[in-house]
């Protein structure tokens, strides 16, 4: 049982800054993973949060178990508080949980998701069950306007079905926040589950040149990774995740992931629309 409420000193974000595609070209895996990763996020009872300058996009995960956590504010917002100019999406992908949005009561079941608007105050995170904790994955993103708090479960969710056994990418992709869903300022977001025997994800690839984009992996066994593709199309590179990695692309790259099996991942926009559409594709035969 919970019993405290545990609101930690928000220390400057860690900042990931842009990157120019002619400068990737010359990256090695190091200096990939220090420039577009966000790992190490499985840290229990902490916030832990990344700024990035690909449309101010803030990408992070709270895992609660012993408190209930708040989302603080952070001085390189220059903000009175978190969310005084920025609006957010949460999904949970553990344990059941639940957040409180100025004195409102929000269950979140795994898969769940939660968006709130820019003015809410005060925001915290606990799990139902530390023995089963909830991990909450977040994306924040600029709001100019206000839309109202809306918790979404997994079977409101839009789906497409995607992809084909034989091409090993039968997926079910599932909207929340986007046009025609959870209504936002610029925050696009939703969960693809792949089919077991499917370990490809968004193949053939493209790119938005509008858009940044981030990837969230989890539900990924012990033992196992994730090949992650970016770059451009004629000039692509990899990294390997684990399990709770989560990755940014610029709008030049391309961002495809291949696992050693079947997992799931989270994916999030921010930018200039929120058309599901706006993507410029790349056939696999150009792909370099």
């Amino acid at each position: 049982m919970l019993l405290n409420l545990y609101k930690f000193t928000a220390t400057t974000l860690k900042v990931l800054h842009s990157v120019h595609p002619d400068d990737f070209k010359t990256y090695d895996t190091a200096l990939i993973r220090e420039r577009f990763l966000i790992e190490d996020t499985n840290d229990t009872d902490t916030v832990n949060c990344v700024y990035t300058h690909y449309d101010r996009m803030i990408v992070g995960t709270i895992k609660p178990i012993k408190q209930q956590l708040v989302l603080a504010n952070y001085p390189n917002l220059k903000a009175d508080y978190f969310l005084e100019r920025r609006e957010i999406g949460i999904i949970n992908v553990a344990g059941p949980g639940t957040v409180t949005a100025d004195g409102e009561h929000y269950e979140l079941n795994k898969f769940d998701c939660l968006y709130m608007g820019k003015g809410v105050k005060s925001v915290s995170f606990k799990s139902n069950n530390s023995s089963q904790p909830a991990v909450f994955y977040i994306l924040s993103a600029p709001a100019h306007a206000a839309y109202p708090t809306t918790l979404m479960s997994l079977n409101e969710a839009v789906k497409v079905e995607a992809g084909s056994i034989n091409t090993a990418n039968q997926r079910t992709i599932n909207k929340y926040i986007h046009a025609d869903g959870i209504k936002s300022c610029q925050l696009v977001m939703g969960l693809t589950i792949l089919h077991p025997g499917s370990v490809w994800n968004t193949m053939p690839a493209h790119t938005h040149d509008r858009r940044m984009e981030a990837y969230f992996y989890f539900d990924l066994p012990a033992g196992q990774k994730i090949v992650h593709y970016m770059g451009k199309g004629d000039e692509t590179r990899h990294i390997m995740l684990n399990n709770y990695d989560a990755v940014v692309s610029p709008p030049w790259s391309i961002h495809s992931g291949c696992g050693t099996t079947n997992y799931n991942f989270i994916w999030g926009m921010a930018g200039e629309n929120q058309d599901y559409t706006d993507m410029d594709a790349i056939a696999i035969t150009d792909l370099r």
